[in-house]
């Protein structure tokens, strides 16, 4: 009974965390790794391991769908995809070498975590006063090729590192230093990440830090998820739910922390 209960969990963990990622964006880790951590009880290597093979379902999903939607430009997007990838195998060994080191693995997650809290609470209470400026849709995506190989690497860390979602980095520098209008930015954020998110499974995988019996059920909740997120994209206002994921998250990003000092 209670495997039953895990799966169902999982499961539903992996729906919330699908459906947030298509929405919003992101990849979904920073519902799903506070949840592998803390209900599954996975050490951090393997909470990182095991969440960065489910967000990887997130993003292929939500940027399929979005793709289907004309938010995506894969051809413009190529520079951001290949130094993401690079940058994801560096720190994707580095990985190796933090991995007995856990508690500084909980410390990276938690930091990052608070980062996109206060991002998601500053976006969300202007978003509830005014609608924003880059809300048009469509292909606009040509831009300098220096920016994107900028962006590219420094997002490629944080999947390869710590095994989380790159939609902190990637949807703000795509809407403010490449000027994407907001909707292309999300759906751009999920196609590159999902490049990121696959090369750091394998190599997680191949490090024996992924819990497939974990990982089955949250993989097929993620899936269902993302595809229903990025149908929600749509029409749904995200501003409301952007502030109220933020000031939820916040606190796990303490805990997070808190983990690191005990």
């Amino acid at each position: 009974m209670n495997e039953i209960f895990e799966i169902i969990m999982l499961l539903v963990g992996g729906l919330l965390a699908g459906a947030l990622g298509g929405l919003l964006g992101i990849g979904g880790g920073i519902v799903l790794m506070p949840m592998l951590r803390f209900l599954a009880g996975l050490s951090p290597a393997y909470a990182a391991g095991t969440c960065i093979l489910a967000v990887f379902f997130t993003t292929l999903g939500g940027s399929y769908r979005h793709y289907k939607l004309g938010h995506v430009n894969p051809r413009s997007l190529t520079p951001v995809m290949i130094a993401g990838a690079v940058a994801t195998v560096i720190f994707s060994f580095v990985f190796l070498y933090l991995s007995t080191r856990e508690r500084w693995l909980d410390l990276g997650v938690g930091l990052v975590f608070a980062l996109i809290s206060l991002r998601m609470i500053a976006e969300g209470i202007p978003g509830l006063l005014r609608t924003g400026k880059n809300q048009t849709n469509g292909r606009v995506v040509r831009s300098a090729l220096t920016p994107k190989i900028a962006i590219g690497s420094l997002a490629g860390a944080l999947p390869g590192l710590l095994g989380i979602g790159t939609g902190v980095i990637l949807v703000p520098a795509f809407t403010y230093v490449l000027n994407f209008p907001i909707k292309v930015a999300m759906a751009s954020s999920l196609t590159c990440f999902s490049v990121n998110a696959f090369i750091s499974s394998v190599f997680k995988y191949c490090q024996g830090f992924i819990d497939l019996y974990v990982a089955l059920p949250v993989c097929i909740g993620t899936l269902i998820g993302a595809n229903l997120g990025a149908r929600l994209n749509r029409s749904f206002p995200s501003s409301t739910l952007k502030l109220i994921f933020g000031i939820v998250f916040s606190s796990v990003s303490l805990k997070f922390i808190l983990s690191f000092a005990r």
